[in-house]
C-alpha cells in the first residue's frame, strides 16, 4: 500500500510538472528569439537616419561601431552601388542577393536564414528610389542566450516538487499502515484471550474510526463475558443450595402417606358412600353387582327344553 501511494504521487506529480514545464520551456525560447530579432532590429533602425543625412562611408563605419552589434563586427551597410560598410565585414557569409532584393520589395524588416544563424535584413529608402540595405547578423547561441539555463532552473524545481509530493506521499503511507498494522496486532492479541488490549487512535480519519470502534466492541465483549460470568456463578450456587420454599415442600411431601402404600378409606367416608348407593338404587361405591343364581345356573346348563303337553312322563 506504502509503494502504491508512492508510485501514484509520481506519476500524477510528474504529468502535472510536465504539463506546465514543456509549454514554459517553448514560452522561454521564444521569448528569448523574439528579444534578440528585436535588439538587432533596433539597432539597425538606428542607422536609418545616418543613412538619410549622409553617404560617408567613414560617418558610416563609424555610427555602425557605435553600435552593440556593430561593435561585435555582426553588422553590415549594404549600399546601393554594391559597396560595404564597413569594409572588412565579417568572415561569415552573409545574406544572399536574393534575399537583400527581397527585403527591399518587402520594404520592412526580413529575417533570413544564413549560415550560422540568422540574418536581420532592414530596408532604408534613399533619395533618387535607392534603397539601402542593414544587415545584423544573429549567431544561434544569441537566440538560445539563457533559454538552457531556464531550462535547467525550471526542470530543477519541477524535479524538486516531484521529490516533495513522493516524500510527502511516502511519509502518508508509512503513517497509515503503522496504524493498520497496530490495529491488525490489537485484533490478533484479543482474539487469543488478551482482553484487556486496547489501542490508541492515529491516523487518517477512517483508521481513527476504526481504533474507537475496535476499543468499543472490546469493552463490549468483556462486559459479556462477566455478566456471562456472573450468571453461571449464581446458577451453580442455586443448583448447591435448595429455597427455603423448596425445603418447606419437602418437609410437608414427608408427613403424608406413602406414594408405594394406597390410603384406606375412612369408616364416615365408607357409611357415606352405602348411604348415597342406597338411595340412588345401585350398588354401593365399591361393591361388586352379582347376578342371580337361576340365570347363573341357566347359563351355565342352557336353555330348559320344551315339554310335550299331554304326553305322559316317562
Amino acid at each position: 500500500m506504502r509503494r502504491t501511494l508512492v508510485l501514484v504521487s509520481l506519476a500524477v506529480t510528474s504529468m502535472v510538472a510536465l504539463a506546465f514545464l514543456i509549454p514554459l520551456a517553448l514560452t522561454v525560447r521564444e521569448i528569448a528569439r523574439d528579444r534578440a530579432l528585436t535588439t538587432a532590429e533596433r539597432q539597425a533602425s538606428a542607422l536609418g537616419p545616418v543613412l538619410v543625412v549622409t553617404e560617408d562611408p567613414a560617418a558610416l563605419e563609424r555610427a555602425v561601431a557605435s553600435t552593440q552589434a556593430g561593435a561585435a563586427g555582426r553588422m553590415t551597410v549594404h549600399m546601393p552601388d554594391g559597396g560595404l560598410v564597413p569594409k572588412n565585414p565579417r568572415e561569415d557569409d552573409g545574406a544572399r542577393p536574393e534575399q537583400l532584393t527581397e527585403a527591399g520589395r518587402r520594404g520592412r524588416s526580413y529575417t533570413a536564414r544564413v549560415d550560422g544563424g540568422y540574418a536581420l535584413l532592414q530596408p532604408v529608402s534613399l533619395d533618387a528610389g535607392r534603397t539601402a540595405v542593414v544587415e545584423v547578423f544573429l549567431p544561434d547561441e544569441d537566440l538560445s542566450r539563457g533559454v538552457w539555463k531556464a531550462w535547467l532552473v525550471m526542470t530543477t524545481v519541477a524535479a524538486a516538487l516531484v521529490a516533495g509530493s513522493v516524500a510527502v506521499a511516502d511519509r502518508l503511507g508509512a503513517r497509515m499502515i503503522r496504524s493498520t498494522r497496530r490495529l491488525a496486532e490489537a485484533a490478533g492479541a484479543f482474539g487469543d484471550g488478551e482482553l484487556s488490549v486496547r489501542i490508541e487512535p492515529d491516523g487518517p480519519p477512517e483508521l481513527v474510526e476504526a481504533g474507537l470502534a475496535f476499543n468499543a466492541m472490546a469493552d463490549h465483549v468483556v462486559q459479556l463475558l462477566s455478566a456471562e460470568r456472573e450468571m453461571a456463578a449464581d446458577l451453580s450456587h442455586r443448583l448447591r443450595t435448595p429455597s427455603p420454599r423448596s425445603a418447606s415442600t419437602s418437609r410437608r411431601s414427608g408427613t403424608g402417606t406413602s406414594p408405594t402404600r394406597p390410603a384406606r378409606p375412612s369408616t364416615g367416608s365408607s357409611a357415606r358412600s352405602t348411604r348415597s348407593s342406597g338411595r340412588s338404587g345401585g350398588p354401593p361405591a365399591g361393591a361388586t353387582a352379582t347376578r342371580p343364581r337361576c340365570c347363573a345356573t341357566g347359563s351355565r346348563s342352557g336353555p330348559s327344553s320344551p315339554r310335550t303337553r299331554g304326553a305322559p312322563a316317562s
